[in-house]
This record gives structure tokens, sequence and C-alpha cells, in this order.
């Protein structure tokens, strides 16, 4: 069994910035892709940024030059740094694993618990 825990959710001003992580623990062999999604009120779950094993990375239009994210692959964690933010950006935001089982090489993909960020004044 693998678990993703979230860290570093809150309030924040706009314009201000926060940082995420993700910690992957468990029967891991290697994690392939990691991502970061969030949900609104009355949206649907949106992919915000990808990261491959290899450090190649994807963003949502939205949060192109404002959101980065990264991992450390020895740690089994991903990290999102959200700057300039604003209220549009308020929502739970999940994290994401593909994960290779370390007891039968299965690969199954995981989501953390969610973690609220919101961006108000």
């Amino acid at each position: 069994q693998v678990q993703l825990v979230e860290s570093g959710g809150g309030l924040v001003q706009p314009g201000g910035s926060l940082g995420l992580s993700c910690a992957a623990s468990g029967s891991i062999f290697s994690i392939s892709d990691m991502r970061w999604y969030r949900q609104a009120p009355g949206k649907q779950r949106e992919l915000v940024a990808a990261i491959t094993s290899g450090s190649s990375t994807n963003y949502a239009n939205s949060v192109k030059g404002r959101f980065t994210i990264s991992r450390d692959n020895a740690k089994n964690t991903v990290f999102l740094q959200m700057n300039s933010l604003n209220p549009e950006d308020t929502a739970v935001y999940y994290c994401y694993a593909d994960v290779k089982s370390a007891i039968n090489s299965d690969d199954r993909t995981y989501w953390g618990q969610g973690i609220q960020i919101t961006v108000s004044s």
C-alpha cells in the first residue's frame, strides 16, 4: 500500500505565494508521473501541473509562469510553488502519483487526501 500526504496549504492574500509538498510512502519501487490537480467548489477537478520521472513538466494555461512543479526522486516527494496567487486559484489541491509496487511490480495510481488553498484578502 502507498500513501500520499500533502502539506503546506492555507490562507494567502492575493498576489502572495504558497508552497505545497506531497510525500509518497509505502511499498514503492519507482514513481513515474507525479501531478497536482485542483477542484474548486462546483467545478470539475482539473490538472494543474505534471512532472515525469525525468523532470519534464507540463502546466495548465491558467498557471503557466506563476506555478512551478518539481520533485525529489530520492524522497518520493513532489512540490508545487505557487506565486502571484489570485482568488481563482482557491480550491482543494490534490497530488497524484503513478507508482510501481516494490512488492509485485504492479502499476497503480494514488491520490492524496487533498489540501485547501484559499486566496482572499
